[in-house]
């Protein structure tokens, strides 16, 4: 096994003891997740929300099973970075549709 997998494998198994706010409904985003709508995922925010985003290496099956829902932004698998910068456009779009800002128009 090369050096420093185990370190990656580690910290997949300690994502277990991820700290969600209380109350927080726990979005992972994952490949296999609901494909949603922007008005859908809109409406997904009026509750407190907390979104986990793998690593390289994907989450662990403990972080899989405690989420509220699987949701994947795209059918193409995206890098880490550019799997924020998604979940960060499509909060901001979805912030604009719930206040009525034109920025999003469906």
């Amino acid at each position: 096994m090369p050096r420093g997998y185990e370190v990656e494998r580690t910290a997949v198994k300690d994502e277990a003891r991820l700290a969600v706010p209380k109350g927080a409904r726990l979005v992972v985003l994952d490949e296999r997740g609901l494909d949603w709508s922007t008005e859908r995922f809109a409406r997904l925010l009026a509750t407190s929300t907390a979104f986990v985003i793998g690593g390289a290496d994907g989450l662990s099956r403990a972080v899989k099973d405690r989420a509220d829902l699987l949701l994947r932004l795209s059918s193409l698998t995206l890098p880490h970075a550019l799997a924020q910068v998604v979940l960060l456009e499509q909060l901001y779009r979805a912030a604009t549709l719930l206040t009525g800002h034109p920025y999003h128009r469906s």
